[in-house]
């Protein structure tokens, strides 16, 4: 199958189950929504070393009436997405995140995404004894929020965090020409996931350079380098990189359910096929480790 000039490599994705909340982060302008959510997302690449997988879901409007969800507070704002394999992990990973990156942050405000969720974490919770009993607490509409007194007022953050079943390790591998064409349509992919709810891509500028395959030759090491897809590998092992194919970067995509990520990568698919771009592949485990397998036709049909 092809789409324009881009072989769509018979493969598929293997994705895994994985625990997700959605923090809604405010501030008084951009400039610091922007400072926030750079903080609060970064070192939030792969669960293989991170505390947790983030990244911003869509951002939101401070006006009632425009095309994005409005914000609780009426101010900028963004959705956030942290994956993490059990919701111990995103229990410590939340408040530690929030804690360091966002009470810290000029004007910032906290709520939680998914109040509805039956499964709920502490947030504000945790958080609210670094008020040292100034701290102060409301309820609002059967939710509660704390005050906790900082330099420059108040922080608002809500006391739970929800936490709902997701799906983590949806992709695509790129494969071009040439670093510059590769990296281009990988950047065109990234931006197309960007306008999908639901989903994130929580590489570094959603790219993947070091794609990685299971175990290793070093003892202790439970990841190491997806060697079948390195171009200077090439006649050493077994390479999966098709003839023409000098560069490869993986797009990884979690999302809150099946049809979110498929979308996701549907849309990354056209975004990135072009001229340029001999093939477009998956990253896979031969269907032993991950109970969701994205058939990249399948994906396409």
């Amino acid at each position: 199958m092809h789409v324009g000039p881009t072989l769509i490599v018979d493969t598929f994705a293997e994705a895994f189950r994985m625990r997700y909340g959605r923090l809604v982060v405010t501030a008084a302008d951009d400039y610091w929504l922007h400072a926030a959510l750079q903080a609060l997302c970064g070192y939030g690449t792969s669960v293989i070393a991170c505390d947790a997988e983030v990244g911003v879901e869509q951002h939101l409007s401070g006006v009632a009436d425009a095309p994005a969800p409005a914000t609780p507070d009426g101010r900028p704002g963004a959705a956030v997405l942290l994956f993490g394999f059990s919701t111990d992990q995103l229990s410590k990973a939340a408040p530690n995140r929030v804690g360091q990156c966002l009470l810290t942050c000029p004007t910032t405000a906290v709520f939680n995404g998914l109040s509805n969720s039956e499964e709920q974490v502490p947030l504000g919770k945790k958080l609210r004894f670094f008020g040292d009993g100034y701290q102060k607490s409301k309820l609002l509409s059967g939710r509660r929020y704390w005050r906790i007194p900082v330099m420059d007022g108040e922080f608002l953050v809500e006391e739970q965090l929800g936490v709902e079943k997701g799906i983590a390790g949806g992709n695509l591998i790129i494969q071009g020409v040439d670093q510059s064409t590769t990296l281009a349509a990988a950047r065109r992919a990234v931006e197309a996931i960007a306008e999908i709810p639901g989903v994130i891509a929580p590489f570094p500028g959603g790219v993947v350079r070091s794609g990685s395959k299971v175990g290793a030759r070093y003892k202790g090491m439970i990841a190491s380098t997806n060697d079948a897809f390195c171009p200077t590998l090439r006649g050493r092992v077994p390479s999966e990189l098709v003839e023409g194919a000098n560069c490869a970067y993986e797009i990884v995509i979690n999302g809150i359910d099946e049809q979110s990520v498929a979308t996701a990568m549907r849309s990354a698919l056209h975004a990135a096929a072009a001229p340029g771009i001999p093939a477009i592949s998956a990253g896979n485990y031969g269907g032993k480790l991950g109970k969701f397998h994205f058939k990249l036709r399948e994906v396409l049909a």
